[in-house]
């Protein structure tokens, strides 16, 4: 029947274009209305390819009769999708298909926010800068200085992030209720982290590293630092040495008395700050650092009309010294964040202080100094007499921008003092406005001059609840916002808040494309939405507000919880700030490589070494290809120096010195920026006759831990597999213990099925540091052994040959075979990290044909082939033809202590321990695995706790030892250098 009518109502029109008439009269039953009805009942059937995305609708359709047109306006709804030509195309191909039906070749009009559907493709996915919306594009200012530069490395990537500063941050944070007079977290406990610090563990170790590879500045209103220990020293401190002419200003300065400070109080005009008009003149902050290890070190200055752009700041730490460049006419007045270093406890002031001067002062200028501030330490800011007694970086922003030195009724405190939470999350946004400064300062007055930081970009990151019962995820949701504060859709500085839309559909399709490619080919991309969130809002500048995925779903939850995933999508946020910055400010980009492999030693000589490395291919982007390397080095356990450029994947070093360590690390290099680094390999030589042992790395794994799911249970399992962190986690708040799928969310503190314990929730868990050959090369040499190192991977493809040593140490910590969330699109099938490789066992059967002497240590040695889900029958016999072992019990003790076990491996100490718990400075082995020793072999070590075995050795054509733990484990220093000494022993005796 519809067919007839509208043949019917099409040759009327015919009919009325024949006879010259412009005015088409029909009756009710063949009205515009009744036509308009067709295509809303179709579009709401679904039957268009672009029907109901995400549940939207039509709000209006006019029809101009006289030029022969309609005009189809959506609601903002429809503006979720991602538009490009191509589908814009179709979307205009189906609908005129619909309409042809009615009129002759009409004219169509889509709309949607009030925008022809076409205008809705970002800039950036264009065919052409000629097609480009300029009125989304910024002013094109001059560009000053960067806040900060490192002159030590002198890396400017000119078609990356450089002089581009980006405002981040992660959530939200430990709070205090006024309410309740009590401080808490603004979300529940699920799945094993909390929101308020689930996503530190994408923007700590990740987001904010890759960006300023890339060049870029970043600035975050919480604190960055997980060191616990904090020392500030004043300009007015005595550990603060001026040298030259230097006056005081005390109309403002940072000052602290005590260790906390009253709400409101802003530790910014409390002090006083130093001025020098001279180039000659230098100050010294010498810190007395209360314990090893690394602290960030933070600046605070003065700026003002007279302020030089080249003041020189050089940090000295274990690793050597570092400059900065700062450019002091703008960022003064709150903390300006340089690097984290290496310092040794005390006071080192050849190895640990920071140095200030201007040697390049122009007459008229100044320098100024105020505070420098190493480490994070705990919070300060009092809630009705209290601190929140917990570290700073576990804090809300509200208080740390507090200490940043933010004006309090404009940035962070919004609401009178009456609710914190409110402030947190409204103050974030004002923070990156007074950072910026006026035009585009706070919405309570954007006149404020603020510090005169040229914010470029905003992103706040967070991970939305939801729930389904389905195998998908609940996905990737971005917000943005058009009209800001002021109700208008342009920013203060002139330019379409649309740009806001730009950078989110972008940032969005980076993230879900490269999900679907590497991890999940469902992976739900939600839409883009159009919505006042005072954090898409408030921001004066180009603002996404990230809602990752949701840590209310366990399998959304577990791809969060994966290392991998982190990294992954990470990058995909940076290439997505990268890209929409190309476009506004029109320069052609490249994306930073990935981290090198197949890294090696060779010792070339007597003290000679080369270095190699081979560059990694990203599929997913073309540019991202390495033109140079650089090469990190540290001796012994000194941190890491500047670096040395390279332009090929080798390198060779002479004259190294005997009994000293050296420590490598290896980044690739491009336009774009920097890479991640390698994974750290050491050598050492002894000026002796005794053979060069090969320390062979094959600890690379990362994963989230292990997982049950059943219809009704479900959850991470700790118990099974605590999993093994990228460098650190910081997210941990403690193992899940609700498991019951059904149960139901009733408060924060009684969330339901995910719901998790409290007692890691203010530590950072160590995982995978990738610089185990250190730790063994060291009780090697302090054995009168030289040693190199080199990664599995290189073994594996045959680069290093194993019977080239007399003696090989293998490192497989926690490796073990691990799947993916799902299994797909992986070369491995889904599973990463085995241990014995075809390409590792081939070569491990050579050496023992050659009568080798293997030391492997590992948690999962007898695990990784016994028990695999994959079992490989012909691995099974090679460990027990070769190894000569066979499981004899996973998960074999709770505690570390082990004992000797045979007069061939005696420990003086008759008893040692090695880490089974978590804890902040060493990964721990939770599960090790018990070697039941068969085919002449024997048990050298025993496990306390319940005297299973715990390591075996062979004598034979060949000698071996193998240890069910990982020997870089065991707790002192002394107590590895003896074992190691039995192992050595025990491989070199001459059978009797």
């Amino acid at each position: 029947m519809k067919t007839t009518i509208a043949k019917a109502v099409r040759f009327i029109f015919i009919t009325l274009i024949i006879s010259g008439c412009s005015i088409f009269q029909p009756t009710e039953e063949f009205s515009p209305d009744y036509i308009a009805d067709q295509y809303v009942e179709v579009y709401n059937s679904g039957e268009f390819n672009y029907s109901l995305f995400p549940y939207s609708k039509i709000d209006s359709i006019k029809f101009d009769l006289q030029r022969n047109s309609v005009t189809i306006n959506f609601d903002k709804k429809f503006a979720g999708m991602p538009f490009r030509n191509e589908n814009v195309d179709s979307i205009y191909n189906e609908t005129r298909n619909f309409f042809n039906q009615y009129l002759i070749d009409p004219e169509i009009k889509i709309l949607s926010m009030n925008k022809e559907i076409s205008e809705l493709i970002p800039n950036y996915y264009r065919k052409s800068k000629s097609d480009y919306d300029n009125s989304r594009i910024p002013p094109k200012l001059e560009r000053e200085l960067p806040v900060s530069f490192n002159l030590s490395k002198n890396f400017k990537p000119t078609q990356g992030l450089f002089n581009r500063n980006v405002a981040l941050w992660h959530s939200h944070g430990w709070y205090y209720n006024h309410r309740l007079d009590r401080w808490l977290w603004q979300r529940a406990r699920l799945f094993q982290t909390v929101e308020d610090l689930g996503p530190f563990s994408f923007t700590i170790p990740f987001i904010v590293p890759m960006l300023e590879n890339a060049g870029a500045n970043v600035f975050l209103p919480r604190e960055r630092d997980t060191q616990l220990n904090e020392l500030i020293i004043d300009n007015r401190d005595a550990s603060c040495v001026f040298s030259g002419e230097w006056e005081k200003d005390s109309t403002k300065g940072f000052f602290m008395e005590g260790n906390s400070i009253e709400a409101n109080i802003n530790p910014f005009d409390l002090g006083d700050y130093s001025y020098s008009a001279n180039s000659s003149s230098s100050v010294q902050y010498i810190p007395d650092i209360p314990e090893r290890g690394e602290y960030s070190v933070s600046i605070s200055y003065q700026s003002n009309e007279k302020s030089s752009e080249n003041v020189i700041y050089t940090v000295y730490h274990s690793g050597g010294k570092t400059e900065f460049e700062i450019n002091q006419s703008i960022g003064g007045g709150t903390w300006i964040y340089l690097g984290k270093f290496n310092f040794e406890k005390g006071k080192n002031p050849d190895i640990g202080k920071v140095v200030i001067t201007s040697p390049n002062l122009i007459s008229g200028e100044i320098f100024t100094t105020d505070a420098v501030r190493f480490g994070g330490g705990y919070g300060i800011v009092e809630r009705n007499g209290k601190t929140s007694g917990r570290p700073k970086f576990t804090e809300g922003a509200r208080y740390y921008m507090q200490f940043l030195g933010m004006p309090d009724s404009l940035v962070y405190n919004i609401n009178g003092n009456e609710n914190d939470y409110k402030d947190d999350y409204q103050g974030r946004g004002e923070w990156v406005n007074y950072l910026k400064g006026n035009p585009s300062g706070p919405n309570k007055n954007r006149e404020v001059k603020g510090l005169g930081i040229p914010i470029d970009a905003s992103v706040a990151f967070h991970t939305d609840a939801g729930i389904t019962n389905s195998d998908t995820t609940i996905g990737t949701l971005l917000i943005y916002t058009i009209d800001g504060m002021d109700s208008t859709s342009q920013f203060p500085d002139g330019y379409s808040r649309f740009a806001n839309r730009d950078f989110v559909d972008i940032m969005q399709s980076e993230i879900v494309n490269d999900i679907r490619y590497k991890y999940d080919p469902v992976w739900n991309r939600r839409d883009l939405r159009e919505a006042q969130y005072s954090e898409s809002t408030r921001p004066n500048v180009p603002a996404a507000l990230l809602e990752l995925a949701s840590h209310q779903n366990f399998l959304d939850a577990r791809f969060m919880a994966d290392p991998r995933f982190r990294f992954d999508v990470s990058r995909s946020i940076y290439k997505s700030i990268l890209k929409f910055l190309s476009v506004q400010y029109n320069f052609e980009y490249i994306v930073q490589p990935l981290p090198v492999n197949n890294f090696s030693i060779e010792r070339t000589g007597k003290n000679s070494i080369k270095l190699s490395w081979n560059a990694v291919e990203d599929p997913l982007e073309r540019t991202a290809v390495p033109q140079e390397y650089r090469i990190y080095t540290s001796l012994d356990s000194s941190g890491f120096d500047n670096g040395t450029v390279v332009k090929n994947n080798f390198y060779e070093i002479n004259n190294l010195e005997y009994d000293k360590i050296y420590n490598f690390k290896v980044t690739a290099v491009n336009n774009g920026g920097e890479s991640f680094p390698s994974e750290v390999l050491s050598c050492s030589f002894v000026n002796n006759d005794n053979p060069t042992v090969l320390i062979v790395n094959g600890f690379d794994r990362i994963s989230p831990p292990a997982h049950i799911i059943t219809n009704k249970f479900s959850g991470f399992f700790n118990s099974i597999d605590q999993g093994v962190p990228y460098y650190y986690d910081y997210g941990f708040t403690g193992d899940q213990h609700n498991f019951y799928a059904e149960s139901q969310w009733g408060t924060d503190d009684l969330p339901g099925h995910g719901a998790s314990y409290s007692d890691f929730e203010t530590r950072i868990i160590a995982g995978n540091t990738f610089d185990y050959s250190y730790t063994h090369g060291k009780a090697i040499k302090d054995n009168g052994y030289s040693f190199i190192s080199c990664s599995d991977e290189s073994v594996e493809l045959g680069k290093i040959k194993l019977t080239d040593y007399q003696i090989v140490d293998i490192i497989m910590g926690e490796e073990k075979t691990t799947n993916w969330t799902k299994a797909y699109s992986d070369s491995l099938l889904g599973r990463q990290f085995t241990i014995f490789t075809p390409g590792l066992v081939s070569q491990l059967n050579e050496y023992f044909n050659n009568g080798g002497k293997l030391f492997i240590s590992g948690s999962y040695l007898g695990t990784d082939v016994f028990l695999n889900e994959k079992p490989d029958s012909t691995i099974q016999s090679f460990v027990k033809d070769k190894l000569k072992y066979r499981l004899a019990s996973d998960h074999a003790v709770k505690n570390g202590g082990i004992v000797s076990a045979s007069d061939k491996f005696n420990l003086a100490l008759n008893k040692i321990s090695f880490i089974t718990e978590m804890n902040e400075n060493f990964y721990n082995a939770e599960a090790p695995d018990a070697l039941t020793p068969i085919k002449g072999s024997g048990t050298l070590l025993r496990y306390s706790e319940n005297l299973f075995s715990a390591a075996i050795g062979f004598k034979g054509d060949y000698s071996l030892a193998a240890f069910g733990f990982p020997f870089e484990t065991i707790i002192s220093e002394s107590a590895r250098k003896k074992v190691m000494a039995e192992i050595l022993n025990f491989l070199t005796m001459d059978e009797k």
